[in-house]
């Protein structure tokens, strides 16, 4: 019987530090363990060898600092990790392992009227087709991360009023999905999602402190604190589309006039270059146009930047960041875009704060949010399944 204070417990707790730390960070030497968890060299040494008999690590020659090392990753047959995003029409699904793996995905468009069970059985659907491309099975999955377009209650599950999916507010897809596969689902709002993937595999890689900035039917900030995100007691944390720049302005969804939503998104801008551009305009035709030259696209897009700059200035204040990523169809703007929105941080935001923060473009484009949703799984998931009780044989050849 393993007892709280007896070697075997001290052990187990040890074997599950490693693994966390393994698990965050996709790979790591059996020094950056060391310095991680806090173990000494020679105990990572044991566990590292112990994990490794047991199937559970897998360890390849590396290098680090120009000397021999060895990079220890969680194996491939520990299991998988599903993340699955819902976006304004779109249904994106990934499948990865522990190693932080993208082993499959794929997307496809879904009815943006559509109910929340229709939009969960296309995704249980396309679950089931993305692992048989894999060669894996349902009994190997191990965890969801979730992705929706708007508010969530973090205790609940609930989805709270959204505009961009109204069939889904007030349902509890994190539970209805979880009862669907069978799985733990973890769930969250598509900003935050944003943020961990650019966090652990784009553009915020080595930040602690970051905000992601997502512009598209709609204005959302992830906001990344600590190596954390960080989302507030409601879930509503970094609601940037709802600062208000014009109380005059144009009455937003959420009912108060002039919001940063309603000089920056889609549905907002668009309109303004129907007259000149036709009413088939999307935001990625405008973005490319403006990159091609068209100077009605650069005024728009420059416009925007300004006005996201303004929100970004506050967040500079408040939290001061080190770095701002923007994401959404905005980012392939470049410069066009960016360049505003540093004019503006540098305007309106303390200058030892805005000095330090750096403005760039997301690297993962529309996959940032399934990926995040791969990250919320592999940072929520604890550390069961991988390790068997302590009284339990391996099996041979695990």
């Amino acid at each position: 019987m393993e007892t709280p204070g007896s070697q075997s417990s001290l052990h187990r707790a040890n074997l599950e530090r490693a693994i966390r730390a393994v698990r965050m960070a996709g790979a790591l030497t059996q020094a950056e363990i060391a310095r991680t968890t806090g173990l000494s060299a020679a105990t990572v040494s044991n566990i590292v060898r112990e994990l490794k008999d047991g199937g559970i690590v897998e360890v390849t020659p590396t290098s680090a600092g120009g000397r021999r090392a060895r990079s220890v990753s969680l194996s491939g047959s520990a299991g998988i990790v599903v993340g699955v995003d819902f976006g304004h029409s779109h249904l994106r699904v990934a499948i990865g392992n522990l190693a932080h793996k993208v082993l499959v995905e794929d997307s496809e468009p879904i009815d943006v009227d559509a109910s929340a069970a229709q939009g969960l059985d296309h995704a249980e659907a396309l679950v089931g087709r993305l692992l048989a491309r894999a060669g894996s099975s349902p009994e190997k999955i191990i965890g969801v991360g979730l992705g929706v377009p708007g508010p969530i209650d973090v205790e609940t599950g609930v989805l709270g009023s959204t505009a961009i999916l109204p069939g889904w507010s007030g349902t509890n897809p994190r539970d209805d999905l979880a009862a669907r596969l069978g799985v733990p689902v973890h769930v969250d709002n598509d900003a935050n999602l944003g943020a961990l993937g650019e966090l652990v595999w784009g553009a915020g890689q080595g930040v602690a402190d970051l905000a992601y900035i997502k512009v598209a039917s709609g204005v959302g900030a992830g906001l990344v604190i600590g190596g954390r995100v960080y989302r507030g007691p409601g879930g509503t944390a970094g609601e940037i589309g709802h600062i208000t720049l014009d109380e005059s302005g144009p009455v937003c969804r959420c009912g108060n006039r002039g919001c940063l939503e309603t000089f920056t998104a889609a549905r907002y801008v668009l309109p303004l270059l129907t007259p000149s551009h036709g009413p088939e305009l999307t935001m990625p035709r405008v973005v490319s146009l403006a990159r091609d030259g068209d100077p009605g696209c650069r005024r728009v897009i420059g416009d925007i930047g300004r006005y996201i700059g303004s929100g970004v200035a506050n967040l500079t204040n408040l939290l001061n960041p080190s770095r701002v990523v923007l994401g959404g169809d905005l980012a392939d703007a470049g410069d066009l875009v960016l360049d505003p929105i540093r004019d503006s941080v540098s305007r309106y935001a303390i200058p030892s704060a805005a000095s330090r923060l750096s403005v760039v473009p997301g690297t993962l484009g529309g996959r940032a949010e399934v990926l995040g949703a791969l990250a919320l799984v592999l940072g929520e998931m604890g550390d069961a399944p991988l390790l068997r009780p302590l009284d339990e044989p391996v099996p041979a050849g695990a």
